[in-house]
């Protein structure tokens, strides 16, 4: 069991029966990929864990993948864009930084882990749980009653809290930072949730509606978690018991350190480095190298202002390279039953930070 479990991976998995009937998703150890910081903390504490909670591992990795992609999107054409360093939650080794950068990363991925658990257990993949149907019959609104299946947050919640909090080793103010933006993630699936409806009555009149509350979208939950990290609270702290890692242990309990009133919002500590420059003792990568949008017809305008964002305001040029790009193309469907393309191959133009001046063009080859 302890073999599957080091093995457990985030890509095409396979199912394997349980005692129980619910299938575990893993993969074999020649099937592995690498893991990510937050993958790996993750199965740690999934191997060391309570044997009862062994039903919800599959979920709980695929929850964290899901929080961590979603992350890579939102801040996709970002100064800093989720890179695979940032993702570790834990403050055990000292080296966590308490950015406002770190607080979304806490927050998407407590979400994702509650999204998924609380859709897996709505859909009756788990034995101990189901819809939540403790609101059935009672009156809503006016011509509206609680009825249906209403997804089971509760049930989401504290399992999520049970696997993402647990991997919070510190006690320190980087520790109950990161703690209350794990909440704070979970009390966002809350926020957006929405009410869905059916209507009853004689011929459709639908003179009452039976209700019932449903997750969002998880890309509703990226979009109002990054709302939350651009206006993050800066909780000022002092700086010697913020650099003292884990020897502050005991000196702090939540309810001193941050405002009842700012449950609900992503707090930081420390201001964030400059992304636009390498620093390897940071972490950061710097801009150089990364690809920008310029003149597409599809982009946003927050994504056509990328090149100066990552590019001009960091000091560096916008390379354009022309680029040979293959994609399907005149695909048929053939009887019976394949569907059979071409392979198109079309000139493109792509735009990338360089520290060299002047505009550099390369032809390359690139699956599209």
């Amino acid at each position: 069991m302890l073999c599957h479990l080091q093995c457990l991976c985030l890509v095409s998995p396979s199912p394997v029966p349980t005692p129980h009937g619910n299938p575990h998703y893993l993969i074999p150890i020649h099937h592995c990929l690498t893991f990510s910081l937050f993958d790996r903390s993750v199965n740690n504490f999934l191997i060391t864990g309570p044997k009862a909670y062994l039903t919800y591992t599959t979920s709980v990795a695929l929850g964290a993948q899901s929080g961590i992609e979603e992350c890579k999107f939102q801040f996709a054409w970002e100064r800093w864009n989720c890179p695979e360093n940032a993702l570790q939650l834990s403050t055990h080794n000292r080296l966590r930084s308490a950015t406002r950068e770190t607080s979304f990363i806490h927050a998407i991925s407590s979400a994702g882990v509650m999204y998924t658990i609380t859709k897996n257990c709505s859909m009756g993949d788990f034995e101990n749980c189901g819809c939540d149907e403790s609101k059935n019959g009672k009156t809503g609104g006016h011509g509206w009653i609680w009825g249906g299946c209403s997804d089971n947050v509760e049930f989401g919640e504290r399992i999520s809290k049970l696997f993402v909090d647990s991997l919070e080793k510190g006690k320190d103010a980087r520790a109950l930072m990161n703690l209350h933006n794990n909440r704070a993630g979970r009390l966002a699936v809350r926020a957006i949730m929405k009410r869905t409806c059916k209507c009853h009555g004689i011929s459709g009149s639908c003179s009452i509606q039976t209700c019932w509350l449903q997750l969002a979208d998880f890309r509703e939950m990226g979009d109002y978690l990054k709302a939350k990290y651009d206006r993050a609270l800066k909780i000022e702290m002092d700086k010697r018991q913020l650099r003292a890692g884990n020897s502050a242990e005991g000196r702090w309990a939540p309810a001193e350190a941050f405002l009842p009133s700012a449950e609900a919002e992503l707090i930081f500590l420390e201001e964030s480095p400059d992304y636009c420059t390498r620093n390897s003792s940071l972490g950061v990568s710097g801009t150089e190298g990364r690809e920008c949008l310029q003149n597409s017809r599809n982009a946003s305008r927050w994504e056509q202002r990328s090149c100066g964002r990552l590019c001009t305001e960091c000091g560096l040029q916008v390379e354009e390279r022309r680029t040979e790009a293959i994609s399907s193309c005149n695909c048929k469907f053939q009887w019976c039953c394949t569907v059979r393309c071409d392979q198109c191959r079309r000139v493109v133009n792509r735009y990338y930070c360089s520290s060299s001046p002047g505009r550099a063009w390369s032809a390359r080859k690139a699956s599209a």
